[in-house]
C-alpha cells in the first residue's frame, strides 16, 4: 500500500459531510485527502510520512471567509489603527502617536473608530484639529461606510457649507451648514480621492500581512469583496496577481471585481477582460461586487419603509439604492450570461428584494446556471423574501458577529428601525429553515476576521466575553454543525472551490486543527477555542506549537 505524505491520528475528525460523520484519522497524499477513517488509516504510515497525533484536538475542514477585504485590512494594520478601543481619548492619543511616529507622511490615514463612541455616531472635526492641526487626517470608521476628517482635509477637498451632497452619500453638517467632519458613504470620496495612493509595495505587504493573520485563525481561502478601485484606493488586484505568480499566495482566493456604481453596462466588457488578466494560480477573479445600499446606522441601508426619528416618528428617508433597481436586473442578467458570479452588498430589506429581483431576472432570461450569486450582510429581510433564496439558488452570505446586542445595535439601529423591522434582523435560522444555502464571512477589517468568534455568535447570538446576558433574537440561533458548515462547505461553495469544505477522499487537504473539540464543549465556551495548525493543500501554513 502506498504510504501517505501526512497522517492525522487520535481524532476527533469532523468531516462536515451530510451525515455529520466523525472519524479519528485522516491521510493526505499529493495535497489531497486519500483516506478518512479510524485505525485503518494508520496502514498508510510509512518511513516518509509525517504523523500528527491530534491527542483529542479537533480536525476540521479549513475555514473559508466568503466576504473579507484582506488587502485593505492588512494595509490598515500598518496605518493608524483605532480598532482596538472605543474610547475617544484613546483614539486621539493613537492619532497623535501615529503622527509623531511618521513625521514625513503628508496625510494621516487609517481608521477603525466605532460609531458608538460618539453621540449619534458623529465625531467632530475639531477633535482632530486639536490633535493634528498641520496635516490632513482621513480616518474610516469601523464599518468603512463613513470617514472622520479634520478641517485641513475638508479645506483641501473644497468642502464648504455650499457643497451639495453627492447622489450616493451625505456630508454631515453643523447648524450653519458647515461640514462637521463626518462624510457618509460616497461623500467620503470627496476627500478620499486626494489621499496619496498606496504603492504596489504597500498593497503586497498588506496582503501578506493579512494572509498570515487569516491563516493563524484557520482560514485557508476567502473571497475579497472589493478588487479594484474602492474607497479611494486601488492596486489590490495587482497585489493578488503578483503573489499568485511568485507563489507567496498560499491561500485560495476569489476576487470580486468592483462594480463602479456611477457607470453602467459599458463596464462589463472591461470586467470580462480583467477576469482573464487576473486569474492565475490560486487567485481567480470570477465574481463582481455590486454594492446596492449602505448601512442602517447612518440611514443609508435601503428599507421598504422609512426610518424613524429619535422620537419614533417616520421620517422621509428610507435609505439609498446605489444602482437603479431596473438597471440592476439588466446588469445582473448580462453578467450571469457571461458566467460571472454576482456578490451583492444588501443590508436593508428593500436592497435584499432588489437583488433577489435581479437574480430572478437573470434566471428567467438565462436559465439556471452555476453562477452562485450571493447576498452579503442581510441585516433586515422581509419574510416574503426568505423562501426566494432557495427557489432562486441565491446564497445567503452571513456575517454572524453583527447579530448581537452591543451599543451600535441598541443605540444606533433598533430605535430607528422600529420593533417590527428590528425583529427581522440577521434571520440566520429562518433562512436555513427556508432552504437557503448559508455561507459565512467576516467583512474584516469592519469586524474581527476570527471564524471561531463568528461561530460563537452564530450559535449564542451574544458577543464572546460580554457581561450582557441578553440573547439577540434567540429564535435565529444556528446549531453548531450548521454554523460550521456555513464557514466551511458553504463558503467553499460560494468561493468556487468545489473540492474543499468537507473532509472526504479526493478533496483538497485544506485543514484546521483546534485545541479542543467545540462540539462537546458547552456552546458558551466556543470562543475559547484556539487554532493550533492550518494546512492548505497538505502544507502547514500556520502552527502555534
Amino acid at each position: 500500500m502506498t504510504q501517505a505524505d501526512l497522517v492525522f491520528t487520535g481524532g476527533p475528525v469532523h468531516t462536515g459531510d451530510a451525515a455529520r460523520t466523525r472519524a479519528s484519522g485522516l491521510a493526505v497524499t499529493g495535497g489531497r485527502i486519500v483516506a478518512v477513517g479510524h485505525d485503518e488509516v494508520r496502514d498508510l504510515i510509512g518511513s516518509r510520512t509525517e504523523v500528527v497525533d491530534l491527542a483529542g484536538r479537533l480536525l476540521l475542514p479549513g475555514f473559508q471567509d466568503a466576504h473579507v477585504h484582506a488587502v485593505s485590512g492588512g494595509v490598515e494594520l500598518g496605518e493608524c489603527d483605532l480598532s482596538g478601543t472605543a474610547d475617544v481619548d484613546e483614539y486621539l492619543r493613537l492619532v497623535r502617536a501615529f503622527a509623531d511616529a511618521h513625521p514625513g507622511r503628508t496625510w494621516i490615514t487609517g481608521g477603525g473608530w466605532s460609531l458608538e463612541s460618539f453621540d449619534g455616531g458623529l465625531p467632530d472635526r475639531r477633535l482632530l484639529d486639536a490633535t493634528v492641526p498641520d496635516r490632513p487626517v482621513f480616518l474610516l470608521n469601523r464599518d468603512h461606510h463613513g470617514a472622520w476628517c479634520n478641517t485641513r482635509a475638508l479645506e483641501l477637498a473644497g468642502i464648504t457649507a455650499a457643497t451639495p451632497d453627492p447622489r450616493d452619500g451625505r456630508v454631515e453638517r453643523e447648524p450653519d451648514g458647515a461640514p462637521s467632519g463626518v462624510l457618509q458613504e460616497g461623500a467620503a470620496d470627496l476627500v478620499g480621492r486626494l489621499v496619496p495612493p498606496r504603492t504596489a509595495a504597500d498593497n503586497l505587504a498588506g496582503l501578506l500581512r493579512a494572509q498570515r493573520l487569516l491563516h493563524s485563525l484557520g482560514v485557508t481561502g476567502w473571497q475579497d469583496a472589493a478588487v479594484g478601485t474602492f474607497g479611494g484606493h486601488s492596486g489590490n488586484d495587482a497585489a493578488y496577481l503578483a503573489a499568485a505568480r511568485d507563489g507567496s499566495l498560499t491561500a485560495r482566493v476569489t476576487g470580486a471585481l468592483w462594480w463602479e456604481r456611477d457607470r453602467g453596462a459599458e463596464q462589463i466588457p472591461e470586467l470580462a477582460a480583467r477576469r482573464r488578466e487576473l486569474t492565475h494560480g490560486r487567485f481567480r477573479a470570477g465574481s463582481v461586487k455590486i454594492m446596492q445600499d449602505g448601512v442602517a446606522e447612518n440611514f443609508t441601508a435601503a428599507m421598504t419603509g422609512p426610518y424613524l426619528d429619535a422620537c419614533g416618528h417616520p421620517t422621509g428617508n428610507s435609505g439609498l439604492s446605489f444602482v437603479d433597481p431596473v438597471a440592476l436586473r439588466s446588469h445582473v442578467t448580462e453578467l450571469d450570461a457571461l458566467d460571472f458570479q454576482v456578490h451583492f452588498h444588501a443590508l436593508g430589506d428593500r436592497a435584499v428584494r432588489e437583488c433577489l429581483d435581479a437574480v430572478e431576472a437573470a434566471r428567467t432570461a438565462n436559465g439556471r446556471r452555476a453562477t452562485r450569486h450571493h447576498l452579503a450582510h442581510l441585516q433586515v429581510v422581509h419574510p416574503d423574501d426568505l423562501p426566494r433564496f432557495a427557489r432562486l439558488g441565491a446564497i445567503a452570505n452571513i456575517q454572524p458577529l453583527w447579530a448581537a446586542h452591543e451599543p451600535q445595535m441598541d443605540e444606533l439601529t433598533i430605535p430607528f428601525l422600529g420593533p417590527e423591522r428590528a425583529a427581522r434582523q440577521y434571520p440566520f435560522a429562518a433562512l436555513l429553515r427556508a432552504g437557503a444555502t448559508l455561507a459565512a464571512g467576516s467583512d474584516w477589517p469592519v469586524s474581527s476576521p476570527d471564524p471561531i468568534a463568528g461561530l460563537h455568535v452564530a450559535v449564542n447570538r451574544r458577543e464572546p466575553g460580554t457581561a450582557d446576558e441578553r440573547v439577540f433574537l434567540p429564535d435565529q440561533r444556528l446549531d453548531l454543525p450548521s454554523a460550521v458548515a456555513a464557514y466551511t462547505a458553504g463558503s467553499a461553495h460560494v468561493n468556487g472551490v468545489a473540492d474543499a469544505g468537507t473532509l472526504r477522499p479526493g478533496a483538497l487537504a485544506d485543514l484546521v486543527v483546534l485545541d479542543r473539540d467545540i462540539f462537546t464543549a458547552p456552546p458558551e465556551e466556543i470562543a475559547d477555542a484556539r487554532v493550533r495548525r492550518t494546512y492548505v493543500g497538505g502544507a502547514c501554513v500556520h502552527t502555534a506549537e
